[in-house]
């Protein structure tokens, strides 16, 4: 039968949130295709075989000291070599910082096409994804017509769904070229505890020149507290140095798609919007009625952000505290 493969990431041992969300991307396309689903991990994880629920049928997972970090050639070695020994009729990964980087190596080294941050996939005569272009001011369909064709999953695009079912997992060893590894991580310096990265995040509250200052994000913080989400920032926050990279969201950020977004202070420059447009609720605050982050916003509220978040965060902790 043929075969999806979908790459997957851990940490720790442990398989990060968004494997199950490209795996049940994989099995809605293989529904389509009569194919089943092979899951693939760069290290033994404890919970590999969850993703059976998810629909994949077989997990593998490779075994080769070089990938106990990330490295762009190493992952892009590993991963052609399992795209050559399986022949897929096509390949997801996630739509990450990693897989970002590693997705157009993959795509060089098995002369494989390579679609971006995909909202939906279907199959029609071909493997079509749906994407954004002109920094998401458009959705295309795109066709494969190749062999197959590789795909990013966008964060959150794909809600994961248990399906039942389980998988076979097996280690697999695979041999990668030491000499052609030329950056390697060295160290990781985690930030002490804080909140989930924004593209794992189901809720963000982002923050723009409207909080008028660093010393105001307590503010947002309290706001992201209360409803369980995570802190974003625009680039004007983070180019003045208000806040770290990691939080930033937009064209040149991190691309997110939660199910509730929060952008307070925030005026819609489509750089900005281009890494939040397909955030299934969308909540605006700003004092300029005629901004236009008002157009995409589902609801607005207009008024100066720093009178209206306490009022708002109060409100919320009083339904949570009541439920």
């Amino acid at each position: 039968m043929a075969t999806i493969l979908a790459f997957c990431v851990s940490r720790d041992g442990k398989l990060k949130p968004s494997a199950k969300e490209t795996v049940t991307a994989a099995r809605k396309l293989a529904q389509q295709m009569n194919a089943d689903v092979t899951a693939v991990t760069f290290a033994e994880c404890s919970d590999a075989s969850t993703l059976g629920a998810f629909g994949a049928k077989k997990v593998i997972q490779l075994a080769n000291p070089e990938l106990a970090q990330y490295s762009t050639e190493g992952f892009a070695q590993a991963a052609a070599e399992v795209c050559k020994a399986e022949n897929p009729v096509a390949v997801l990964l996630f739509a990450s910082a990693n897989g970002k980087d590693f997705a157009p190596r993959l795509s060089a080294r098995v002369n494989a096409p390579l679609l971006t941050d995909c909202t939906e996939l279907k199959f029609d005569g071909g493997v079509c994804a749906l994407r954004p272009i002109y920094a998401g001011k458009v959705l295309l369909w795109a066709r494969v017509k190749a062999p197959y064709g590789i795909f990013t999953i966008r964060p959150k695009a794909f809600i994961p769904e248990e399906v039942g079912g389980s998988a076979e997992v097996v280690s697999q060893s695979v041999t990668l070229d030491s000499t052609k590894i030329r950056a390697k991580i060295t160290a990781e310096k985690m930030a002490e505890g804080g909140m989930l990265d924004v593209t794992e995040a189901d809720i963000v509250v982002s923050g723009g020149r409207g909080m008028k200052g660093p010393e105001n994000w307590s503010q947002l913080e309290a706001l992201a507290i209360a409803l369980g989400g995570s802190l974003g920032a625009s680039r004007a926050v983070v180019d003045a140095g208000w806040r770290p990279h990691h939080e930033q969201v937009g064209q040149t950020g991190k691309v997110v798609a939660p199910s509730l977004y929060v952008a307070v202070g925030i005026s819609g420059a489509i750089q900005h919007v281009a890494g939040m447009s397909t955030s299934r609720t969308i909540v605006a605050i700003n004092k300029d009625a005629d901004a236009p982050i008002f157009k995409l916003a589902t609801y607005g509220i207009v008024g100066d952000a720093l009178e209206i978040l306490p009022k708002l965060t109060e409100e919320v902790q009083k339904v949570k505290a009541a439920g």
